[in-house]
């Protein structure tokens, strides 16, 4: 037997184990070149490619914009009294980028219940502008002083949340004026999609309603802010750069605040309008609106209660003075112009006048049930004659009546600067009633019409200007709340009626206050003055009532337009004595 050396086994076995440490040290090598190639890609991934947005994540960190909001302009009235301004008040403000997103549930969940605004609302404020933005938001304005010290016990356990000053609009005479003017409020998504190209941003205090809104541009001014270098605790190192904020312009508005007051006295807790207007050109003196609203309370975060309120019956956020409603008897202004106008009745017809007129079938009654006699228009205006102005409408035809409607303004907007809030009415035509109704244009529509009834709509702006255009001779204003020096002609165009037409509405309306329905005019306390009253059936709720009149007679400065909603009386009795009472306080200011 041949026996095989200890030794040559041993040479085996080590050769085997060398082969495979070999291996080893090759895999080995393969895998760190691998994690070398990964390191060196990922290194010039960042450099090369994420170089600007490492750069700007970490900018972030460093650098604070601490925008500042421009001062809006104030709102005076036409004596320069102050009707908006603005005062300082605490604002709650959050920084995103003070807090990793995870750590900002606790911090929402503690400021929830110091302020007592739900959790849900803090954290889609801060999702909207995002975890990662360099800018505050604000989540609570008009702080109060209870809440600031809750806020600043807590300041450990509340990083990222700043009470800071800022300015609030603020409206000294409360509800005074308070559709003229409206109110600001915070911008939100849908604000947006129109304003972001204005350079609007989420929370952004916007003019929402009136002269807020309608003059927003000159109102804002421009955002100025400052840029800043802070540490990792939020402290401010050094200020990189600062742009002034440009405050508002101021608006001059042609509203007298001490007529507008007496207005809001004499309409009391009725629900309705008072418009008062310089005749010559269409600035607004004045416009009452009852029920009216507190244009402070858009200053701070509104209660779930508050806008019930403003929300419930009476609708105190809708302007009267700017609706349509069924202008009554006031109407008559037009009827006689487009009677006169037309040539197919001279100026001095006269007509008998009956306790009813039929047409089509319907009887269609004088107010009185009596009728007045032989009447032609002066004493057809006077004593408001329902059966005299039938009978004009059946002689004219709906054609013209509706076209000398539209051309006093009647169905269209009226230029005021209101526009986004106003009713351009309804002045109804055949085509209308088609295609509303599905029935063509009666005579009976004319009939109404001729009465300011049936289908047409008028605000008591529109009204207005029907009333001053037999008071400056002729013209019809386009009314404006913004004062300027422009002269009368600028706000008005001419319509072209005949010097026999206008004497005719003149004379008629001044009979109107002597021996006629408006009577409660009549007084010593005011100059010659004249009008029209009128009352609106509104079945099965109580009637409307109206007076629209001008004074002095002979050269007049102002008319006045009263409009009570379902109020019920006749526009003698409830809607005439309160413009006797607005009257009275433009003359008497005047006299100071």
């Amino acid at each position: 037997m041949t026996l095989t050396p200890f030794s040559s086994v041993s040479s085996r076995s080590v050769n085997r184990n060398v082969g495979k440490s070999s291996q080893a040290l090759v895999v080995m090598g393969i895998v760190t070149l691998m994690m070398l190639i990964g390191i060196g890609s990922r290194l010039a991934y960042l450099q090369l490619y994420q170089t600007e947005q490492s750069r700007q994540e970490a900018e972030n960190n460093r650098v604070r914009l601490l925008p500042k909001q421009p001062g809006r302009g104030n709102i005076f009235d036409r004596n320069g009294k102050l009707l908006a301004s603005s005062r300082l008040s605490r604002a709650v403000f959050l920084w995103p980028l003070e807090q990793e997103p995870h750590e900002w549930p606790a911090t929402l969940k503690r400021l929830s219940k110091l302020l007592n605004i739900p959790e849900a609302e803090l954290k889609e404020r801060l999702e909207k502008v995002g975890y990662e933005s360099p800018l505050p938001v604000r989540v609570a304005r008009g702080l109060g002083a209870e809440h600031a010290t809750a806020l600043e016990e807590y300041a450990v356990e509340l990083k990222g949340v700043k009470v800071d000053v800022e300015a609030i609009r603020y409206y000294p005479h409360n509800k005074s004026a308070a559709h003229i003017l409206g109110y600001t409020g915070e911008t939100n998504d849908r604000d947006l999609t129109t304003l972001k190209e204005r350079g609007y941003r989420l929370g952004d205090i916007i003019g929402q309603m009136g002269v807020e809104a309608a003059f927003e541009k000159k109102l804002r001014g421009e955002w100025g802010g400052q840029e800043v270098e802070v540490d990792s605790t939020g402290q401010i190192l050094r200020t990189l750069g600062e742009k002034a904020a440009k405050a508002g312009q101021d608006v001059h508005l042609t509203i007298d605040l001490e007529l507008q007051k007496a207005a809001e006295k004499a309409l009391g807790n009725y629900k309705g309008a008072v418009v008062a207007m310089d005749p010559n050109n269409g600035a607004v003196f004045a416009m009452a609106s009852y029920p009216a609203f507190d244009p402070n309370v858009f200053s701070g975060r509104i209660s779930d209660r508050s806008w019930a309120e403003l929300q419930g019956e009476g609708h105190p956020f809708v302007n009267r003075a700017i609706q349509g409603f069924p202008p009554a008897s006031t109407f008559k202004i037009v009827t006689t112009a487009a009677a006169i106008e037309s040539g197919k009745y001279s100026p001095y017809t006269v007509l008998p006048t009956y306790p009813y007129v039929q047409a089509g079938g319907i009887k269609f009654w004088d107010w009185n049930r009596a009728g007045f006699g032989p009447l032609g228009f002066v004493g057809a205006l006077a004593w408001s004659s329902d059966t005299f102005f039938y009978q004009i409408a059946m002689g004219i035809g709906g054609e013209i009546l509706i076209d000398w409607t539209r051309r006093f303004g009647f169905g269209s907007k009226t230029g005021i600067e209101l526009a986004s809030e106003e009713a351009a009415g309804l002045v109804a035509d055949d085509r209308w009633k088609r295609e509303e109704i599905g029935e063509e244009w009666l005579l009976g529509d004319t009939i109404n019409m001729s009465i300011g009834q049936g289908f047409l709509l008028a605000s008591p702006l529109q009204v207005a200007i029907m009333t001053a255009v037999p008071a400056n001779g002729g013209y019809k204003v386009k009314p404006h709340l913004l004062k300027d020096d422009e002269e009368s002609k600028s706000w008005r165009e001419s319509l072209e009626l005949q010097p026999e037409t206008v004497e005719i509405l003149r004379t008629g309306l001044r009979d109107v206050v002597i021996a006629g329905t408006g009577g409660a005019l009549n007084v010593t306390t005011l100059p010659p003055n004249a009008g029209k009253t009128g009352t609106a059936e509104d079945p099965p709720r109580l009637s409307h009532a109206w007076y629209g009149g001008y004074a002095p007679f002979d050269k007049p400065e102002i008319v006045v337009v009263v409009f009570g909603e379902n109020t019920g009386g006749g526009g003698g009795s409830f809607a005439a004595p309160i413009a006797r009472e607005v009257m009275e306080a433009y003359f008497k200011n005047k006299k100071k």
